[in-house]
């Protein structure tokens, strides 16, 4: 397992957006929004168990995972590696909490026996923070 700078670190476990990139069937990519933390070595999301990344990463467990600084930017990360373990239930809903509490300063809303938190093993790992200043 790849050891995550704890610049990465900072970035997944911050309220910044991720983007998680998964396979479909015929190999073309299929990126979507995600909230991210670090739980342990690993990346952790949240889906539902019917969801197109939730099918996709049963067929192909591999990922790509990229996250940009809320508050600047040019503060980048990205990571390809595995899903390599999953969680259900209140072991789930737990972790899911810690990261809404995170995002938005609320318990996890969104309940349901289909939820599944989804972890990642890095496997290659960047960084990138950019000398530009953002114009909101």
């Amino acid at each position: 397992m790849r050891h995550l700078p704890d610049e990465v670190r900072e970035l997944i476990d911050g309220p910044n957006y991720c983007h998680l990139a998964t396979l479909m069937p015929d190999g073309a990519p299929h990126v979507v929004a995600v909230w991210a933390g670090m739980e342990g070595p690993h990346v952790a999301v949240f889906t539902q168990r019917g969801s197109r990344k939730a099918r996709n990463i049963a067929r192909d467990p591999r990922v790509s995972l990229s996250v940009t600084g809320h508050a600047d930017p040019y503060r980048t990360a990205h990571l390809r590696g595995r899903v390599v373990g999953e969680r259900t239930g209140d072991e789930a809903l737990a972790v899911m909490d810690r990261l809404s509490l995170t995002y938005t300063g609320e318990p996890f809303p969104m309940r349901g026996p289909d939820g599944v938190l989804l972890l990642i093993e890095p496997e290659h790992v960047g960084f990138r923070a950019l000398p530009f200043t953002h114009r909101a």
